[in-house]
Formats: structure tokens, C-alpha cells, sequence
């Protein structure tokens, strides 16, 4: 017989979330969760299906209070939306799904779940497209940024060459793994955004700075910045296991137009030279992810606010 109920009882969400989370990326750690579990401190209300006794059904809430919704765990929120990508429901069949979502519905539960990832749940009516993750797989050019750039037309990519390269000729030099540039990444997107910046809610800061500590921990860590005419121009902070690199953070200097484009394409070159599997450049709508002809991947969401709702797309 299927039951449906919540857990909110913190040692227990840890075992659920350990007994159907695969740790194939930095989100699906429990521990990386935690870092922003701690200082946005939400109430949680994990959801679990079980069929005789065993579990079939798994999706980890909480309460946003500011919201007046459920997201997503761990809840944090940045203008409104939670940031951590890759999120992922579990459930046996469509019918546990189906289930599950009936029993919040039926139990009154309002919920916006964001950045679901594809293959994490069977795609139904209920699914409607996010936002757009971008991604570079350095295999499929053979690990060769000449293969890369070979899928560009010419004047695109003498556009894009030109412009860094004139970059460069800035006595433009790159420096590694200074974890003090993480406070200028703050602040160059703070200049940037504002109040919209999520390091301006000093929950998030919190948050991110237990998160680089986790990951410098685990020897993950990769920070670069980029240095034109001897001032810091870009920065970036990145998370390097198992062959997948993902940039979770960045920020630039608004002095040096272009110098997204110079930090990206040498990710890319690493990428190729060190033959990763992977890099993730998550989502945000930047124009150089579409210039870079970066392979997209929709992330997907799940809502119940009609308000939400009529500002989406329709998955297929």
C-alpha cells in the first residue's frame, strides 16, 4: 500500500537524502546543501513516498517564508527564486508522482520547485520549462579548441579572437587560487547588481562563503582572475570533481569590456588541455553563452502559483 508524509526532523531529512541522492554533482551533496541550510535555517517538510514499507518517492521541501511558499531545499532564495541548480524529484513510476503531488495538494502545500533537472522526473503536464543551463563538452570536439572554433563561421569567430586578443595585448596575465579574490568577485557584483546582487543578502554571503570553504576542504577548489594593466579585471570560482567543472560564481570589472569572453575561453582551453568531461556555466542569460555556441540544457520547473505559472513555457 502507498503512503505519502512528511519528514521535518533535520537527522532524518540527512538519511532520506542520502538513501535516493546520487553525488554525481557539488548540489546533490548533502553537505554543500547544508552550507545554506545553516543560515537561511528554514523549516523543512521533506516528502516521502513508501509502497509496504519501502521507499519509492522523495521530494525535499522547505518553507520560504517570505514566499508564502515551499521551494526547493534548502530555501535559498535570491530576488525571490532559489539559486542552486540541478535539483532533482524521485519517484518510482508516474503513478508515485502523481501521488505525491496529489497528497500536497489535497494536504493544501503551495510550491514553486525550480532548476529540476531532465531525467530527474518523469516529464508530465505538470513540467514547464526554467531556465537554460549551458554546458561544454570538450570531447565533442576532440578535446581541441581548434575543433571548437571549426563550428563557428569565420568572421564570427575572427570577431571573438580580435576582441581577446586585444585583451591580452593589455599585459593581460591570469593568477590562480588566491582565495582572497573571492571578496573582490563580491564586491565587482555587487558594483554590478546592487540589492539585486545575491551577495547583498548576507544569508547568501554566508552561505557561500561555507560553500568555498567546503569545497577548498575537499581540494575542489578553483579560483581564477584575470589581471589587465595591473588591476583585477574578472574573477571566478569554480568547482572541479570527478571531471566536471562547474563555475558557480563570477564577476567582472566593468573598466575591461570583453573580459568575460577571455576567463570563459580559458576555462575551455583548460578544459580541452586537462580532457575534463564536463563544464558547467549554469544558467543566467549572458550573451556570450549563446555567442560561445554552448550546448543548452533545460532546466525545468514545477509550480502551483498561477502567477508563476502563466510566465513559463510548456515542456514537451
Amino acid at each position: 500500500m502507498l503512503t505519502i508524509y512528511s519528514e521535518s526532523d533535520l537527522e532524518a531529512c540527512g538519511r532520506l537524502w542520502e538513501h535516493f541522492m546520487p553525488s554525481e554533482v557539488l548540489t546533490d551533496l548533502w553537505e554543500a546543501r547544508i552550507c545554506f541550510n545553516r543560515h537561511f535555517n528554514r523549516r523543512l517538510f521533506f516528502v516521502v513516498a513508501e509502497d509496504d514499507g519501502k521507499l519509492v518517492g522523495f521530494l525535499p521541501l522547505s518553507w520560504i517564508e517570505e514566499n508564502d511558499s515551499y521551494g526547493y531545499f534548502p530555501g535559498e532564495v535570491w530576488d525571490g527564486k532559489t539559486w542552486l541548480e540541478q535539483n532533482r524529484i524521485f519517484a518510482r513510476d508516474k503513478e508515485v508522482l502523481d501521488s505525491m503531488f496529489a497528497w500536497m495538494k489535497d494536504e493544501g502545500i503551495k510550491y514553486s520547485l525550480r532548476y529540476i533537472l531532465p531525467g530527474a522526473i518523469p516529464l508530465s503536464d505538470i513540467s514547464q520549462v526554467d531556465e537554460i543551463g549551458y554546458l561544454f563538452h570538450p570531447k565533442n570536439f576532440g578535446f581541441s579548441m581548434d575543433g571548437y572554433y571549426g563550428t563557428f563561421n569565420r568572421k564570427s569567430i575572427k570577431s571573438i579572437k580580435k576582441e581577446v586578443e586585444n585583451l591580452y595585448a593589455r599585459s593581460l596575465s591570469f593568477r590562480f587560487d588566491e582565495t582572497e579574490d573571492i571578496e573582490i568577485l563580491v564586491k565587482m557584483n555587487i558594483d554590478r547588481f546592487g540589492d539585486k546582487s545575491y551577495f547583498a543578502d548576507s544569508r547568501f554571503y554566508n552561505s557561500f562563503r561555507d560553500l568555498v570553504e567546503l569545497v577548498k576542504e575537499k581540494g575542489w577548489l578553483k579560483v581564477i582572475t584575470v589581471i589587465i594593466e595591473n588591476e583585477i579585471a574578472a574573477v571566478d570560482v569554480g568547482c572541479l570533481r570527478d571531471g566536471v567543472y562547474t563555475l558557480f560564481a563570477g564577476g567582472t570589472n566593468a573598466d575591461f569590456p570583453g573580459v568575460a569572453k577571455v576567463i570563459n575561453l580559458y576555462h575551455m582551453r583548460q578544459a580541452c588541455e586537462k580532457q575534463y568531461e564536463e563544464v558547467d556555466f549554469l544558467c543566467g542569460d549572458f550573451s556570450w553563452k549563446r555567442i560561445f555556441r554552448l550546448e543548452a540544457r533545460p532546466l525545468y520547473i514545477i509550480s502551483n502559483i498561477e502567477e508563476e505559472k502563466k510566465c513559463l513555457v510548456k515542456a514537451e
